[in-house]
């Protein structure tokens, strides 16, 4: 397992906007409840912009889940470009299923997606990321309050 701490984060943040802006330039931010949350507030400081949305998806509990339960879908019909973000592509099963799901729902939008983390194991490689994970990711905002 490691550690990901809040310093490494920063400096990953600054990566990702500076590829996002030269290479997408989305005109919204579409977070994915919980663990793209962290990432979708920073990255919307650093792209400066407000339109930050989110969306729930339930893939992992304590273990993984054998559905995936999408729900609180925003309007992005205004939305030309999104990017969808979350935290780390493990399997790419959540991601690969709300990619389909936003997609049917706005065939108008382009969607990329940003990653800190990804396994190349996965289904999907997200078009923006910054690591390869090779075991246990520990975020510093997964605080254990027991």
């Amino acid at each position: 397992m490691i550690f990901y701490s809040y310093e490494e984060f920063k400096e990953d943040v600054k990566i990702l906007a500076k590829e996002i802006k030269k290479d997408f330039n989305p005109d919204a931010l579409l977070a994915i409840a919980r663990g793209g949350m962290s990432l979708g507030h920073s990255l919307a400081v650093a792209l400066k912009t407000r339109q930050l949305f989110a969306l729930n998806s339930i893939h992992y509990d304590t273990k993984k889940l054998d559905t995936i339960e999408i729900f609180n879908i925003p309007d992005l019909s205004k939305h030309k470009k999104i990017l969808l973000i979350d935290d780390i592509v493990d399997s790419g099963e959540s991601l690969a299923e709300i990619k389909k799901v936003v997609l049917e729902k706005f065939p108008h939008i382009e969607l990329k997606i940003a990653t800190i983390f990804y396994k190349k194991t996965a289904l999907l490689e997200p078009d923006f990321k910054v690591k390869e994970a090779t075991e246990w990711v520990d975020f510093y905002w997964d605080i254990n309050l027991d």
